[in-house]
């Protein structure tokens, strides 16, 4: 029961994946394309490849002209399959470039024990179609939530970027510790400022003290003639002065 399964199946893919299934002679040639990817030798008559391609978005503009990107699924069937799981294992064919953002020494397992489900639902009937399928999901959605996790992290740094580029045209906000700092060194400075100003005014007020204080202005002759002020002991610069004031007096 088990072998005939098989075989049907096997007939079945190779119908669905006509360039996508290498294997061996037994059940079709190996197109040369697929020599290529995988020698005949690497297969037995239980085991084939299946070339999966996932759709991945493209990153950059070299993405656009790269080659899609393939995953080699190798199945081989245990005696009893389909009553019991295939054997399946995840590569890359020879000399191909890595594809971004899956590592299949470290994703296969994760992508493969995502099957494990599948498999469970699907023991006793044909499943390779179905888990080829589901495969092919997984890795498409691996890597697309990989792509979106690196675009957060630009998008973050952007406005992060952004908002100190922006906080050159903006105030600090303020709040009420702020404030309340504010405050505290403006009342400082004012205090100093205004202990400067007493400061300034004592010293113009003492250098007056020892400088006799406002000289008084000297009186002319004619003031002191007016005074009766003028006497022996006035000085001859005064009473000259007096003399010039008395001349330009009117007695009446």
């Amino acid at each position: 029961m088990g072998r005939e399964e098989q075989i049907e199946e096997r007939e079945v893919l190779d119908s669905i994946f006509p360039d996508e299934i290498t294997g061996p002679p037994l059940l079709r040639p190996i197109p040369p394309f697929h020599q290529l990817i995988l020698p005949s030798a690497d297969i037995d008559e239980t085991s084939y490849r299946i070339a999966i391609k996932p759709d991945i978005p493209s990153v950059n503009s070299d993405d656009l002209d790269a080659e899609a990107p393939i995953v080699l699924l190798t199945v081989t069937y245990p005696p009893s399959y389909p009553d019991e799981a295939p054997i399946l294992d995840l590569s890359l064919p020879p000399n191909a470039p890595k594809i971004s953002y899956l590592d299949l020494s470290t994703d296969s397992s994760t992508l493969l024990s995502s099957l494990k489900p599948t498999i469970t639902e699907n023991l006793g009937m044909a499943m390779i179609f179905t888990l080829v399928t589901t495969l092919q999901e997984s890795i498409e959605s691996l890597i697309r939530s990989r792509i979106a996790d690196v675009q957060k992290a630009k998008d973050r740094e952007q406005e992060e970027a952004e908002a100190k580029e922006n906080a050159k045209f903006h105030g600090e906000r303020v709040t009420r510790e702020s404030f309340l700092k504010w405050r505290e060194r403006f009342r400082e400075e004012t205090s100093v400022r205004e202990e400067e100003e007493r400061l300034r005014k004592e010293r113009e007020a003492e250098g007056k003290v020892k400088g006799g204080g406002k000289k008084e202005d000297k009186l002319t002759g004619r003031e002191l003639w007016e005074k009766g002020l003028v006497g022996k002991e006035v000085e001859e610069e005064d009473v000259t002065g007096a003399e010039e004031g008395i001349e330009g007096l009117i007695v009446g």
